[in-house]
């Protein structure tokens, strides 16, 4: 009897953890969030986030908090002899955190650690080029976003992104979009959506700028996109998100209904930012 009143006693204390963890996630949260914002923290994210003065007061605030529990909540680890400082923390995070204006609240759920390695760095990458025949190649990479925990970035690639910000180019924005797309555990372009009929439309739209943007790499056709978009629905979207953020009038005259998506999903409008 004691052994079965026992063995209640823990499922109710599972049930009950898992009830009000999300509770407790989100009171801690939003005691991050009010923190005083340090002066300096502030003058580094003016000078290294090229659109912050662009934002509106309540974007800034809301910026500032998501910051706030980015840091508190995701672990920084220099790769190479590479010594993270505190500058570069806060650069990726608020460019990262751009992502969160939306106010989705999950502060890229999976993610616990940012490698960050000094410049380009070299992976072993194995390829099928056959039925029985496997190739494997060392190549650079400047940034990835791993399913499970992790995003990898090269640092010199974050700056040389920040100081050329209408390139369309950014690669904090591309890997951070691939940890939103992974969110439900697989990277196909579909980040986790408000609402169930929301799918159907992203789908449509999605398809069409991806072929649209496949096409016109085809037959060497300049586009606002990089031409990397064209990889996969995965890299699409991740590029498509860099773009959006990074040359929004642009986007918006080649590609609207791709644009009007982007925009439903973020929350945000860059055009009103440039």
């Amino acid at each position: 009897m004691v052994k079965i009143i026992v063995l209640f006693l823990i499922i109710g204390l599972i049930i009950a953890g898992i009830l009000f963890n999300p509770i407790l996630v989100k009171r801690r949260r939003n005691r991050f969030k009010h923190r005083p914002f340090p002066p300096l923290w502030s003058a580094i994210i003016e000078n290294n986030l090229p659109i912050y003065l662009c934002l509106s007061p309540d974007e800034i605030r809301r910026l500032k908090g998501h910051i706030q529990v980015f840091l508190a909540e995701k672990q920084f680890i220099g790769c190479r002899g590479l010594q993270v400082t505190e500058e570069m923390k806060l650069t990726i995070a608020a460019v990262a955190c751009l992502l969160l204006l939306n106010e989705r609240g999950q502060y890229f759920a999976r993610l616990r650690s940012i490698l960050v390695y000094p410049s380009a760095y070299f992976v072993q990458e194995t390829t099928s080029i056959g039925k029985y025949v496997v190739e494997e190649k060392r190549v650079a990479r400047l940034g990835e976003s791993w399913t499970n925990d992790q995003v990898v970035l090269s640092w010199e690639q974050v700056k040389q992104d920040i100081n050329n910000w209408k390139d369309g180019r950014n690669v904090v924005l591309h890997e951070f979009a691939h940890q939103l797309d992974q969110e439900d555990g697989k990277a196909e372009g579909v980040p986790i959506l408000q609402c169930n009929s929301d799918y159907a439309i992203w789908a449509k739209v999605m398809t069409q700028a991806y072929q649209q943007l496949c096409n016109d790499v085809l037959q060497s056709v300049n586009t606002v996109m990089d031409s990397y978009g064209a990889t996969n629905p995965a890299e699409f979207f991740a590029v498509a998100t860099e773009t959006f953020f990074e040359k929004p009038h642009q986007l918006l005259s080649e590609y609207p209904a791709l644009y009007e998506q982007l925009q439903r999903y973020y929350q945000l409008n860059p055009v009103q930012w440039m």
